[in-house]
């Protein structure tokens, strides 16, 4: 255990020297403070520093030091005290959970009664280091600890002041989250110290938003004078688009929305608005979330290249692929881990102390709606920040009103802005009144680029064909275009992996044929996108036919000349239009990009089996309902059409009236039940070191370690070579092939396993579970794919 717990008692009632105790209290409730700072429960952030660790002034707990006492409960008591003496309900929570979560509000009340008794109110395995509250507050007293009233509590004690119970759920995680950092920082510290004291982390850098802007602006004014500078429209939409968003960043802290046609620059234009906009008010960090994996890190690349001359670590990564672990197993500063993780991996579990920060919808919102001390230690870094959205229209539609309430609080208590970027905005103003019961500010967000049609127009890149009624493809029929078209650059994109699988195999032979989807670990889909990018070089153009599934629609950089999608949500055909003469460079020869729509024939299931999903069923059915009342040709350049499609969905799915449970959870604040709740991704996934051909070295050398021993480095290294599947059922037969990989500090991981394939080395790839071409194939993976 660190050192600054250990004390010299002579006998349990001696005011004997507790320093050590006393000045981690001091530092962590100092540091919670600070990070506080501006907020109405600064001084409780104070004082849940300082009992946090109240039990630990315990007889029994200097028994646990010594190693002859276990299982103790040492923060229960400092629970108590900030609930009975301060009446202080945030506090109280952050203190009990610093530790085991954030739990139910309700609940606290009977926990503590048993903290009262003598009792741990967490099972009968764990024993109070010392049920006598005044004996731990006389010698904390006695090593000089005051603990000073708060006046503005973070909750109120009466739950009729509950009634913006999404705005108390996130005042106590704001609360929590400095709690538990400083708690974080200062037990770090001690662990890197020396004889002499404690090594604090070195701060990450500073955001100079006005030297961040100098940079992005030569950036861009040399990407312009680039060799393959985008074409006279493009250029134009691209510098009004800069325009109205340096306009925009002139605005107070707020919402937004920002409506961009894909290919208009949309990336950097947010980024310039996030740095303008926090150098006039302010900010002090941006933080960017993106719905796919995909995107991130080419992404951070562009980033990076806008802020070279900067330190590494200006630019952070925070998702699954960057090697962090799974906040959801990682339980508190001093590494007690309720799931099978080790200590050190809560070390690369980042505070989002960086400048910009990039990270997945999962990441900042599952933590925002966590309990896990880990999840929620950065949640305090969303203060004066500028949160970026992109591709808005990702949200689920069950989590819309809840997470719209959350970030219309989030924004107007913190002094952050957030905004909403998409070329296809979701009609989330109509849910105003719906998010106004929680939130009381609602949501009608401010719109960056009020003349974002006329930009939708004139980028018009892309000619789109529709399917006649009842005009089906089967998957040979589809081939068969596909390899007969003038075009021999081509784009395909399935909703299902294993229809992409038939179309492959139909299309077997065919000059320049690749495959793109999550079956492919990440390495391997690096791989592809190169070799795609590099035959469709405009300079050295090759025969490039792309079979993909939806992993290549949003933010993935590729510019086809023709591309096929199957029938999909509105959205996502746009999405797919993105990927279709991108630059415009058909338009510099007269010309558009070819856009066909088509509607592959019925196999055996039924027609919501043709889709991954019930809710990406139901969209793409609105889609064929507004395409039929429209005579048979939507026009996707139109952004009133996108309005009437999500007015329609939302009509037809009620989004305010979904996720009772969750409502219930956040009205009773009950912690543990809204974390269970709220989740973008419904279903457990595993990981999967796959034996890659072209990486079969590095995946064999995995695979060894894997079974002495798992870390955080194997983790990183094991990332690229990993396939996310949905944890397959008991009994299922791909449980066969898959072995667990093994915990350093003994056990099995429940995450981690690795594909024992005893036809890796068959010189006939078909025989291989991880195919060259298609990537993962386990038996009956249909039902554990991710889609």
């Amino acid at each position: 255990m660190p050192e600054f717990e250990t004390y010299h008692a002579h006998s349990p009632d001696s005011h004997a020297r507790w320093h050590p105790l006393a000045e981690h209290l001091r530092s962590v409730s100092q540091c919670a403070a600070t990070m506080a700072s501006g907020w109405p429960w600064a001084e409780e952030a104070r004082l849940a520093g300082l009992l946090h660790d109240l039990g630990k002034y315990g007889d029994l707990f200097q028994r646990r030091l010594r190693g002859t006492e276990s299982g103790l409960d040492h923060w229960s008591v400092g629970a108590l005290e900030a609930l009975l003496s301060h009446q202080a309900l945030g506090a109280a929570l952050a203190i009990e959970g610093h530790h085991v979560g954030l739990q139910s509000a309700l609940d606290l009340a009977r926990r503590l009664d048993l903290t009262r008794n003598g009792h741990s109110p967490f099972g009968a395995q764990l024993r109070l280091s010392d049920a006598d509250r005044s004996r731990l507050l006389k010698r904390a007293e006695a090593d000089g600890l005051r603990f000073a009233a708060c006046d503005t509590p973070s909750v109120p004690l009466s739950k009729a002041a509950w009634a913006a119970a999404i705005g108390r759920m996130l005042d106590v995680r704001m609360l929590f989250s400095c709690l538990v950092d400083a708690d974080f920082l200062d037990t770090d510290a001690h662990f890197k110290g020396t004889p002499q004291g404690k090594q604090r982390r070195e701060p990450g850098p500073r955001l100079d938003a006005e030297a961040a802007l100098r940079a992005i602006e030569a950036f861009m004014a040399a990407s312009v004078r680039g060799k393959h500078a985008s074409s006279a429209a493009v250029a134009d939409v691209r510098a009004e688009l800069w325009q109205a968003v340096n306009m925009a960043a002139e605005s107070p802290p707020g919402l937004f929305t920002l409506t961009a046609p894909t290919g208009s620059g949309k990336t950097f234009a947010m980024l310039q608005f996030a740095l303008r906009h926090a150098l006039r008010n302010g900010l002090s960090r941006i933080v960017l979330a993106v719905p796919y994996l995909s995107i991130i890190e080419q992404t951070a690349r562009e980033y990076r290249k806008v802020f070279a001359g900067e330190p590494e670590n200006y630019v952070l990564e925070h998702h699954s692929l960057a090697g962090l672990g799974d906040e959801r197993s990682l339980s508190d500063a001093e590494g007690s881990a309720r799931d099978d993780t080790e200590r050190q991996r809560r070390l690369l579990s980042e505070n989002w102390d960086a400048p910009i920060v990039l990270t997945t919808n999962v990441q900042l919102l599952e933590s925002m709606f966590s309990n896990r001390p880990a999840a929620c230690r950065k949640l305090h870094h969303l203060r004066d920040a500028v949160i970026l959205f992109d591709e808005a229209q990702s949200l689920p539609q069950g989590l819309a009103v809840p997470t719209l309430a959350a970030l219309s609080h989030l924004s107007a208590a913190n002094h952050s802005s957030v905004v909403f970027a998409t070329a296809t905005q979701p009609a989330f103003d109509t849910l105003h009144d719906a998010v106004s019961k929680h939130a009381i500010r609602g949501w009608l967000p401010a719109e960056i680029v009020p003349q974002h049609a006329g930009m939708f127009h004139r980028l018009k890149r892309v000619e789109t064909h529709w399917p006649g009624a009842d005009e089906t493809l089967s998957w040979p029929e589809l081939a068969e275009r596909l390899v007969a078209d003038a075009m021999p650059q081509s784009l395909c994109i399935v909703n299902l992996k294993r229809h992409a699988h038939d179309l492959l195999r139909a299309m077997k032979g065919s000059d320049g044929l690749f495959h793109l989807s999550t079956n492919l670990c990440a390495a391997h889909r690096r791989d592809v996108l190169g070799e795609v990018r590099t035959r469709l070089n405009p300079d050295a153009p090759q025969p490039c036919r792309l079979v993909s599934t939806q992993c290549v629609e949003a933010g993935v950089d590729l510019d086809f000349p023709v591309v096929y999608r199957a029938m999909a949500p509105l959205e996502a055909i746009a999405q797919a239009a993105g990927r279709c003469n991108r630059a415009g460079r058909l338009n510099a020869l007269g010309q558009l990009g070819q856009m066909r729509i088509f509607e592959p024939t019925l196999d055996a299931s039924s027609r919501r089996y043709m889709f991954p999903t019930q809710a990406y069923y139901q969209a793409a059915e609105v889609t064929l309902s507004l395409l039929r009342a429209a005579g048979g040709e939507l026009d996707i350049n139109d952004p009133d059409v996108y309005r009437r499609y999500y007015r329609r969905l939302y009509d037809l799915s009620d989004p305010a009236t979904q996720n009772t449970a969750l409502s219930e959870a956040i009205q009773a604040l009950h912690f543990p039940e809204i974390a269970q709740r709220y989740r973008l991704i419904e279903q457990d996934a595993i990981q999967v070191v796959v034996p890659w051909s072209q990486r079969i070295d590095e995946y064999e050398q995995l695979r060894e370690q894997s079974m002495q021993g798992i870390d955080a480095r194997w983790i990183g290294r094991a990332q690229t070579l990993a396939v996310s599947i949905y944890r397959p059922k008991p009994g299922h037969p791909a449980w066969g092939c898959l072995v667990a990989a093994k915990l350093r500090r003994g056990g099995v991981s429940d995450e981690w396993f690795v594909l024992e394939d005893c036809n890796r080395h068959d010189p006939d790839p078909t025989q291989r579970m991880y195919d060259d071409t298609l990537g993962l194939r386990l038996p009956d993976s249909q039902q554990v794919i991710i889609a």
